[in-house]
C-alpha cells in the first residue's frame, strides 16, 4: 500500500508523483507536495470583482475603467466584454484573451462580472 494521498478532485487512490507534483491518472488532476499538505489547512483564494461578486473560471466580465495596454498605444476601453476569463495566482488575477488586443492578465479589481 502506498503512502501518497488519495486525489483530492476524484478521490482516486492510483496518485504517483512526478517531480515535486502528484498527479491523478484517472482525473488528469496535478498538485503539488505543498498544497497536498496546506489543502486541508488553508481555504482557496476567493477572486471577486470590483462589485464583491466572486469570480470563477470560464465567467465573462466587462472592464470598468480604460486600461493601458503597457508596451503598447492599445487601450482597453470602458465596457469591453471579457469571455472565458481563467483565474491565476500573481500580481494579476486573471487572464484572458481580448479581440483586437490578444493574450492580457487583468488585475480583479479593474472588472465587472457580466
Amino acid at each position: 500500500m502506498s503512502n501518497l494521498p488519495a486525489c483530492p478532485k476524484c478521490n482516486s487512490e492510483f496518485t504517483y508523483e512526478d517531480g515535486d507534483m502528484f498527479v491523478c491518472p484517472e482525473c488528469a488532476h496535478e498538485w503539488s507536495q505543498k498544497t497536498a499538505s496546506a489543502e486541508s489547512t488553508e481555504q482557496q483564494r476567493v477572486i471577486k470583482d470590483a462589485n464583491g461578486n466572486v469570480l470563477a473560471d470560464g465567467d465573462t466580465v466587462t472592464v470598468i475603467k480604460d486600461l493601458k495596454v503597457k508596451g503598447s498605444s492599445l487601450v482597453v476601453k470602458v465596457g469591453t466584454k471579457v469571455k472565458n476569463i481563467r483565474l491565476v495566482d500573481g500580481d494579476h488575477d486573471i487572464d484572458c484573451k481580448i479581440d483586437g488586443v490578444g493574450q492580457m492578465g487583468l488585475k480583479s479589481e479593474f472588472v465587472k462580472k457580466a
